[in-house]
């Protein structure tokens, strides 16, 4: 009987991958065990039923196991392993999306000067240049405001906390640049991680792995690998999220109140915050807003209320900060909305700016520098604006108990298309502002499943990620 059983298994095992195999065998010792399989964790089977041993060791090693660990297998594990393990498997999930992202930009790092050199140059690069080609554009600012403080008025555009940081790596480093893309690139595999998680907990694993795998690959995500405020912004808002999603109020504050430190963007994190509480209060047997609206139900909900709701209220506390700062320095608690002129902005009617994009388009013609540029924040920003408008109808709509995620990213796309730049580029830097709106991203991991549509955006991001990440490292504007 063995015999027969063995090479049962190996004609499986030509078909089947390790882990199929293990998952079956799994289930296996479940059925067969009930109650020993209860007391043991998933990769304690798993374990055990990918062991290459015969079927009597396997039940030989199952009654020692049931018989010598029975008196401690019954107590729960220690909440801080459970909260370290959770983190340690969500980490070697996103591993592989984040190795294979930071292999290509090196290799375009190592390739991008063959665009300024000429053909069979004999000029030798340094080593350094690896690194130094990104340092380019806000680059500059936030370095010189780790270096040397607000100096100038238009600085204040970039908010504090990330220069901070630089500073306090540069105690190690010695080069505030080289500062800036440790932070950068610790908080990306950081905000991966936590996305990671969030999204598992709300939708599964398979969606959680494409939300993260999407959002690596897009067109503007290498601004995350080098010295920007996108991968900090994203690792303190998810974190907020997740903080959030789980009830737990002073932490959600905390990390909500460092975003806003990052950028003013923070700020609109106090929606999904004071959603998710009042949610949670909501009485369950309501099911319907005349329902809601009986005076009953609302004194109710009134009565539920506790202080800790007045937490949302330290989010918001970041850009005071940044008031303070404006005031001491330049005697303007408003400089950082006033140093926004330095570049052109100024606010419209939401939409105005696309049609303007648009409106440049035709009067460009399409095969021109004009127009391509402003396509590449004009259908990203039409891209995402679906997205989230999918997030409340059509089959891929979120439930009631999720609209959190919709009305973060419905708010945070509403803000910036308030503001437009004048020229001919009224979306500069849309789709890189767009990195923001992880919502939208879990949305798209619902053409996961359709080979058309997935391949379509991969090979189409990939490509795009390439051109404008070698664009920046040789000098161009970009975004």
């Amino acid at each position: 009987m063995p015999e027969s059983k063995g090479s049962t298994d190996d004609i499986y095992s030509s078909i089947l991958t390790q882990g199929e195999l293990a998952e079956i065998s799994t289930r296996k010792i479940r059925l067969e065990l009930p109650l020993e399989a209860t007391r043991w964790s998933k990769h304690e089977l798993a374990e055990m039923a990918t062991q290459k041993t015969s079927a009597v060791r396997i039940s030989e090693t199952i009654s020692e196991k049931s018989i010598a660990a029975e008196p401690v297998l019954d107590k729960p594990a220690h909440p801080l392993r459970a909260f370290w393990l959770s983190w340690y498997t969500a980490f070697k999930k996103i591993l592989p999306v984040y190795v294979a992202v930071h292999l290509a930009l090196i290799a375009m790092s190592c390739l991008a000067f063959l665009y300024t050199n000429h053909d069979f140059s004999s000029t030798i690069m340094r080593v350094s240049t690896l690194w130094t080609q990104w340092h380019h554009w806000d680059t500059g600012y936030y370095l010189q405001i780790a270096l040397h403080g607000y100096v100038q008025k238009k600085q204040m555009a970039f908010f504090p906390l990330y220069p901070l940081l630089e500073r306090a790596v540069m105690i190690a480093t010695g080069d505030p640049f080289i500062a800036g893309m440790l932070v950068s690139n610790g908080a990306e595999l950081l905000m991966f991680t936590a996305l990671y998680r969030l999204v598992e907990h709300d939708f599964g694993v398979e969606r959680a792995f494409h939300t993260v795998l999407y959002l690596a690959i897009f067109p503007t995500a290498f601004f995350f690998s080098i010295a920007y405020t996108e991968a900090t912004f994203l690792c303190l808002s998810t974190l907020t999220f997740l903080q959030i999603r789980r009830g737990h109020w002073w932490t959600a504050a905390l990390f909500g109140f460092l975003a806003c430190l990052t950028r003013p963007d923070g700020m609109f994190l106090a929606i999904p915050f004071c959603y998710e509480y009042l949610h949670r209060k909501w009485p369950q047997e309501v099911t319907s807003l005349r329902m809601f609206l009986a005076k009953k139900q609302l004194f109710l909900l009134i009565r539920s209320i506790r202080f800790d709701i007045l937490l949302c209220l330290c989010i918001p506390l970041g850009i005071l900060c940044v008031m303070i700062i404006g005031m001491d320095q330049f005697t303007d608690p408003l400089a950082f909305v006033h140093a926004h002129a330095s570049w052109g902005r100024f606010m419209a009617v939401p939409g105005y700016n696309m049609v303007k994009s648009m409106w440049a388009i035709y009067n460009h013609g399409l095969i021109s520098f004009t127009t391509m540029r402003s396509l590449t924040d004009l259908l990203p920003d039409l891209l995402l604006g679906i997205l989230i408008l999918l997030c409340f109808i059509g089959k891929w709509r979120l439930p009631p108990r999720l609209w959190s995620y919709g009305l973060y990213a419905l708010a945070l796309y509403t803000y910036f298309q308030l503001f437009t730049k004048s020229g001919n580029f009224p979306l500069e830097s849309m789709s890189r502002f767009l990195l923001e709106l992880f919502p939208a991203f879990v949305i798209l991991s619902n053409i996961r499943r359709n080979r058309l549509l997935h391949l379509s955006y991969f090979m189409l991001a990939l490509a795009v990620f390439f051109f404008l990440s070698t664009q920046f490292a040789t000098g161009h504007w970009v975004l």
